[in-house]
């Protein structure tokens, strides 16, 4: 009897070895699997809102960028900008408009972050240093060094937020952009940082 019990304890033995390393393969199998998918490389398309009003006048205006999406953490592409501002000083009052273009890249990390750096140059007829409206165009460089908060939304990652605060490295004295300036040194000078929210879409 014995030597047929130790049988049946050796047979059930390598049974439950084999069937624990069956698992521990399909296991190993579904991680790799899943390490394994492909990132399907694509284009997007976002823009940007900017809104500021005061009594002596306001700005509206929108920023679109044309993401392409090779990898999972970078996006780069051209971008575009147009701003319409109404003004009343000195007696005046009128309207007049920004309008430009560049580059931007974009680093994404753990779908919770993103770093990125975007230029622009932008034509304006207004004189940010003594606030005069003129007829001649003047070209002001921008360039934008920032970080914050990116989430891609959905199952497929259709619909992402970004949501930062940006430094103008350049800070050009007439960029459009001092008007979004808000922080300011001891002395009064202003920090040129700005707040962006953009929403992306994959096309």
């Amino acid at each position: 009897m014995k030597p047929f019990f130790l049988f049946l304890i050796l047979v059930f033995s390598a049974n439950f070895s084999f069937g624990q390393e069956d698992t521990e393969l399909y296991v190993h199998d579904e991680e790799e699997e899943a390490s394994k998918k492909e990132f399907t490389p694509y284009n997007e398309i976002g823009f940007d809102l900017h809104f500021s009003a005061s009594n002596l006048g306001g700005t509206g205006g929108v920023g679109l960028k044309f993401g392409v999406v090779r990898n999972k953490y970078i996006s780069f592409g051209p971008s575009a900008r147009y701003n319409f501002s109404t003004y009343k000083q000195y007696g005046l009052s009128g309207s007049y408009s920004v309008y430009g273009g560049g580059a931007f890249i974009h680093g994404r990390f753990f779908n919770y972050l993103f770093v990125g750096f975007e230029f622009e140059l932008l034509s304006t007829p207004y004189n940010y240093t003594n606030g005069i409206v003129s007829a001649k165009r003047t070209w002001a460089p921008t360039g934008l060094l920032g970080f914050g908060f990116s989430h891609a939304f959905g199952e497929e990652g259709n619909f992402r937020l970004n949501a930062g605060i940006m430094y103008d490295l350049i800070n050009s004295p007439n960029s459009p952009l001092r008007t979004g300036y808000f922080m300011r040194k001891e002395n009064g000078t202003l920090i040129p940082l700005i707040y962006r929210i953009a929403f992306f879409f994959k096309l």
